[in-house]
């Protein structure tokens, strides 16, 4: 399941690429847009941040901006900065696999081969889906 924090930043992020202008968008106007508590808000645009893929401005007429255009900001980079793997179960994972402690043997377990599908199927939408796919809806 989606978390709030992953659900959360992908409407900021979306609210940013619609609202790019001159200045910063406070994030109270995001916030309120997007019924998002502030404090909250605040830690996942930070981590955003870290990642370069925002910038900030402090002081009047400060806020948050998109470092990139939205054409350039994969979804699946979004959601592995805020969500982490993509993989449903470790033994699937890309980037951070770890083998199943339960799991006799991965060629034979019917499980493993399943959510190799479902990480396939999910990587290749969210892979093939940008900021500005979600605001062109």
């Amino acid at each position: 399941m989606l978390s709030r924090k992953t659900k959360y930043g992908i409407k900021a992020l979306t609210y940013l690429a619609l609202n790019q202008g001159e200045q910063p968008v406070p994030i109270s106007d995001i916030a309120k847009s997007e019924s998002i508590s502030r404090k909250f808000l605040e830690s996942i645009l930070l981590e955003l941040k870290k990642t370069g893929m925002l910038g900030s401005k402090k002081g009047k007429g400060g806020g948050y901006y998109l470092r990139d255009q939205p054409s350039q900001i994969m979804i699946a980079t979004v959601y592995r900065v805020l969500e982490g793997p993509i993989a449903l179960v470790p033994c699937v994972s890309l980037n951070f696999y770890e083998r199943c402690d339960d799991c006799q043997d991965e060629a034979d377990c019917a499980v493993h081969h399943l959510m190799i599908r479902v990480r396939d199927n999910t990587l290749s939408v969210l892979e093939k889906t940008t900021l500005a796919d979600l605001i062109n809806h």
